[in-house]
């Protein structure tokens, strides 16, 4: 019963809108016609007024009769081409309304002062009077730039990782080779060092990386009485052991190799598509987060531990790294000369060896 009487009410209501759509268009077509009569009487008092002064002049021998006649003419016919044109006008807009139920467009320019827009805006006077409005603002294109000297790409990295340990070959290494990774993201700039010449360019950004490192032998890291950061046998048998190190960094290269010069009237362009490339640098940054997963069973439950401790790790990172390659497929190398741990009996430092991707 409740559905029905809603669905009678919202019938009442959709009757009565379009009843009072439908007298409200109405009444505004009559306005107009009403204006129609306006505009052939304004128009007529005006000529009237015209003829009188016309005459006055030629009372006063301002000018002669053929002057007098030839201008009331030309004014009797500038008000019957006024009242041609300005009933029409009338007449469009009448049947404009009619043929759309009173809904009227109406085009405004969008102001683009403030925001360097350019667009139309739509207002919709619907035949109850109400209005909806609809905009769309686009963006100016921006200018081409002549000579365009720094581009940006966003860095990703990804290979082994594993350590040098001071006296030692990295094939002692306590850490498994193919199992210990590093992976980098990051964000670079690439400006031309010469005016004339593309050969030389200077790249320099932010990235995030992430050094990870699998011990071997059943190990994880522990600190040892003299607050050292150590490698221990676990006690039952580990299904995962793993350290992974956090680093923000900022890498500056310096970055050699041919490219492909373009030049016309609007533009100068330096292209290394598909071009070698050789770049040179250095990082420096913060160690953000060190952290500790275990997996293992014990007495027949799957633990898994994450650890998040500082386990002496240095604070500030910093290293050198080099990269070559074609386009944006790089062979990237990166070593930090800051050892991993504080005080450490051996010094570790951390490399990494793997691809690099300029997109």
């Amino acid at each position: 019963m409740t559905t029905i009487a809603f669905r009678i009410l919202g019938l009442a209501l959709f009757f009565s809108g379009t009843l009072l759509s439908q007298e409200y268009y109405e009444d505004k077509v009559k306005d107009l016609q009403q204006k129609k009569v306006l505009i052939v009487e304004q128009e007529k008092e005006a000529l009237k007024e015209e003829v009188e002064y016309i005459n006055q002049r030629l009372s006063t021998n301002e000018i002669s009769y053929e002057e007098a006649k030839e201008l009331k003419e030309k004014a009797a016919k500038r008000r019957a081409l006024n009242i041609e044109e300005r009933v029409a006008i009338i007449t469009n807009k009448i049947s404009l309304i009619e043929r759309n139920y009173g809904e009227v467009l109406v085009l405004k320019a969008a102001d683009s002062s403030a925001n360097k827009a350019v667009g139309i805006s739509i207002d919709l006077t619907r035949g109850d009077g109400s209005t909806l409005q609809w905009e769309k603002r686009q963006r100016k294109k921006q200018e081409l730039k002549y000579d365009r000297r720094t581009y940006s790409d966003f860095v990703i990295a990804v290979g082994l990782n594993n350590v040098i340990e001071e006296g030692k070959s990295i094939q002692d290494t306590p850490y498994k080779v193919g199992r210990s990774r590093f992976f980098e993201l990051g964000w670079q700039w690439r400006t031309r060092v010469f005016k004339n010449s593309n050969f030389m360019r200077l790249n320099y950004g932010v990235s995030f990386q992430f050094n990870g490192l699998k011990p071997k032998n059943n190990q994880y890291f522990v600190l040892d009485s003299n607050n050292q950061t150590v490698l221990e046998e676990f006690d039952v048998n580990l299904d995962k052991s793993k350290l992974r190190m956090d680093n923000l960094v900022f890498p500056v290269h310096l970055e050699f190799g041919p490219s492909k010069f373009d030049k016309s009237e609007k533009k100068i362009r330096y292209s290394i598509h598909n071009k070698f490339r050789l770049g040179l640098g250095a990082y420096g940054g913060f160690n953000l987060s060190t952290r500790q997963k275990l997996k293992y069973t014990r007495n027949g439950e799957s633990i898994k531990e994450k650890l998040k401790r500082s386990y002496n790790t240095n604070s500030f990172v910093y290293g050198v790294s080099a990269y070559a390659g074609f386009d944006g497929a790089l062979l990237y190398v990166k070593y930090d000369l800051n050892p991993i741990f504080k005080d450490a009996g051996i010094k570790q430092n951390n490399i990494s060896l793997g691809l690099r991707f300029d997109l």
